[in-house]
């Protein structure tokens, strides 16, 4: 092991948070090196450079199906929702699909509105210019004015409706509901040294183009020009604690499966809902038996899905198919909380174009659409550009049952224990998909929709990983204060989906990214102070 000279500031994990949190501080001149488990990405060997994209290979969204040197496994089997993540600078981005939705007001103020779960220590209007500054850096498409949000407004036009977004925009119009051209992070114009979305439309797989904007190629070229450091295939495995209890940086292992110290005057966490608790988890000590910064308990408890309702309609006519971004338009009719509707808070639809003619396959014939031997290509045309549909984005409250723990068995390939999912769905969450469902198939069949089928929750839909190191200002019932400090130990931040209080009923990212400004600029405020 060998000790290199402390650095001022030590980031684990290059992805949404992490890019974002070095991006803001690094005008600070200070000595910044952040260290991520993955590599860099080349887009010449993404899927979509190629016929076979569907196929994806080492591009899939589970970790333990992937088996990548940089995953580490999970055991989610007690759990109906398995994680999705990614391993790289740019992080899960790099197969996220673009859509980009802020916050609404209200997600921070759950328990004032509805009784439930608890409300944040600060407020939409706090991360408002925060949130403008990401979508700048990021080149956020979309159309000013949706009446569902508060005003702002989108550098890049938005993404085409297409035939599936006009087809399913009439059906909201017929039923008087909700619908605007979706928030999405796909440049629909040459911007900041990227080119536009050509619709290649594997937007999962990694996006060949560089239209989609992930970390790789937004923040952290400008971190790096500014001076930031990034050390790849570096797995964290703790935070070290100095005697006086403050965090001393981080044991690694290096590529060469060499085990590393870096000594740091202040660590942040970006490591997700899921790998930042169980590093801190792993990090116990004499001063700190059950994990890092727990003095509370709660690191790793309140852990936050979005359940996810699926919802296609076969129709007559052609539609999009997969080309073009996979999100076009969103409806968030059903966001805020009604009572008659038999459950608390709410969700969003994300409108999805078709799929690929492979998956068009799987999913006709899983629903009997698409037979085996005759007929099966007549009834492999009667989907393929003929199906388009949505999702449910899902609230899911925070609950203390539902954990990330270390797994008493289950490790990564250098010996570090893995994480281990404990989570049920609850029956505010099970109603919700329900409605979500019910309301969905209104909308196709007043598309035109001839043949409309579900499923939810997705099961490998553990996109969103959040709650599991949750900011407040009690120490007995939160872990990071306000801007994002640990209560415990005053030199170690979170900036990921961890720090989240509730879940809002929309992806996650475009607020994790705003919060890590919103950290970074705390900091840069208190410099002076920083541990006081």
């Amino acid at each position: 092991m060998v000790s290199p000279d402390p650095v001022d500031v030590l980031i684990v994990g290059a992805g949404a948070s992490g890019a974002a949190v070095a991006y803001g501080l690094a005008e600070t001149r200070m000595r910044i090196v952040c260290l991520e488990q993955g590599g860099w990405m080349n887009p010449l060997e993404y899927p979509s450079t190629g016929r076979d994209w569907e196929a994806r290979g080492d591009m899939g969204i589970s970790p333990n199906r992937r088996g990548l040197a940089a995953d580490y496994p999970v055991n989610d089997r007690n759990s109906p929702i398995s994680v999705a993540n990614f391993n790289a600078v740019g992080g899960s981005m790099i197969l996220y699909a673009g859509h980009y939705p802020r916050f609404h007001p209200s997600d921070f103020r759950v328990r004032t509105l509805d009784g439930v779960a608890d409300d944040w220590p600060i407020d939409y209007e706090t991360l408002a210019p925060f949130y403008a500054e990401n979508d700048r850096i990021m080149g956020v498409s979309g159309l000013a004015g949706d009446p569902a949000n508060p005003p702002h407004n989108p550098p890049l036009p938005p993404v085409p409706l297409g035939k599936s977004g006009s087809r399913l925009a009439q059906g909201f119009n017929d039923l008087g509901w909700h619908w605007w051209p979706s928030d999405t992070a796909i440049a629909t114009e040459e911007y900041e040294g990227r080119d536009k979305c050509i619709n290649l439309g594997a937007c999962l797989s990694g996006c060949a183009q560089g239209a989609k904007a992930s970390t790789d190629v937004t923040y952290w070229p400008m971190a790096m020009r500014a001076g930031v450091e990034v050390r790849t295939h570096c797995r964290v495995r703790e935070i070290t604690v100095r005697p006086d209890g403050m965090a001393g940086g981080a044991v690694y292992i290096d590529g060469d499966g060499n085990e590393q110290f870096q000594a740091a005057e202040v660590v942040i966490m970006a490591c997700n809902g899921v790998g930042t608790p169980r590093i801190l988890l792993n990090s116990s000590s004499s001063l700190f038996p059950d994990g890092l910064a727990n003095s509370s308990g709660l690191v790793g408890k309140n852990l936050m899905f979005h359940p996810y309702s699926l919802i296609r309609g076969i129709f007559d006519e052609p539609v999009d198919g997969y080309r073009g971004p996979g999100v076009c338009i969103w409806s968030q009719e059903f966001y805020e909380t009604d009572p008659e509707r038999g459950y608390v808070r709410g969700f969003t639809y994300e409108i999805n174009r078709g799929n690929g003619p492979v998956m068009a396959a799987q999913m006709g014939m899983s629903q009997g659409y698409v037979p085996w031997g005759d007929g099966h290509h007549a009834g492999f045309d009667s989907v393929f550009n003929r199906m388009t549909g949505m999702v449910g984005i899902c609230e899911d409250l925070p609950e203390e049952h539902n954990t990330v723990t270390l797994d008493a068995d289950l490790t990564d390939a250098d010996g570090i224990p893995a994480p281990k999912i404990d989570y049920t769905l609850s029956d505010n969450s099970r109603r919700m998909l329900d409605f979500s469902i019910d309301r969905a198939t209104e909308v196709l069949k007043a598309a035109g929709a001839r043949e409309v089928f579900s499923y939810a929750p997705i099961p490998v839909g553990g996109w969103h990983l959040m709650g599991t190191a949750r900011m407040g200002s009690d120490p007995d019932r939160s872990v990071v204060n306000e801007w994002g400090r640990c209560h415990d130990v005053k030199n170690l931040f979170i900036v990921d989906g961890s720090i989240f209080v509730t879940s809002g009923g929309v992806n996650p990212t475009r607020t994790i990214q705003a919060l890590a400004l919103y950290v970074a600029d705390a900091m840069k405020q208190r410099l002076a102070n920083l541990f006081d």
